[in-house]
């Protein structure tokens, strides 16, 4: 994780930050060709860096076990029961064609817990509306090093270090 957070993140940050500027630089010269050109880097870029800054708050080395309270009670209210949520988005995550993210989510509109997946590094409330509780990165830069291209392995093992405290302060965050 440590080789992911300082190279792939930090590329991320680096390259958003590149682009940012000659956004700036088409906005203030009024070339909107330009503008347009740099979208696609914007989204790539800026995605993995928001996706990945979730990540990193998600896990913890004393993580694991279930969530409790209102976050359990919502995940069974919407899942069933959390072992059935842990199914569902491990199939979705295990799912992902290529690269991209798996996600529980959050609908205002709905007051309900969605789990869902992202191409590449689009970032879900950017795509999707639902505002991000947990995310679960399943490009094979997050777990090949440690898991190959076995990504069922890599997604039974995320399970040991994610951060339920702060999936639970996510979800309460969303509910205002």
């Amino acid at each position: 994780m440590q080789l992911h957070h300082s190279k792939h993140h930090a590329t991320y940050v680096n390259n958003l930050n590149i682009a940012e500027e000659k956004y700036a630089e088409a906005l203030s010269k009024g070339d909107v060709t330009a503008q347009i050109a740099l979208q696609p880097a914007l989204k790539f870029n800026g995605g993995g860096h928001i996706n990945h800054t979730i990540f990193w708050t998600n896990l913890s080395p004393n993580g694991g076990g279930e969530p409790e309270g209102e976050l359990m009670d919502a995940i069974k209210r919407d899942f069933g029961s959390f072992e059935k949520f842990k199914e569902k988005i491990t199939a979705v995550s295990v799912g992902v064609q290529g690269s991209g993210w798996g996600w529980l989510g959050f609908s205002k509109d709905y007051n309900r817990l969605q789990v869902v997946s992202c191409s590449n590094q689009d970032p879900l409330h950017g795509t999707t509306g639902l505002i991000p509780l947990l995310g679960i990165d399943v490009w094979e830069h997050a777990y090949y090093l440690q898991y190959k291209n076995v990504r069922p392995d890599y997604l039974k093992a995320v399970w040991n270090v994610i951060n339920w405290e702060n999936v639970t302060e996510r979800y309460r965050a969303a509910r205002k």
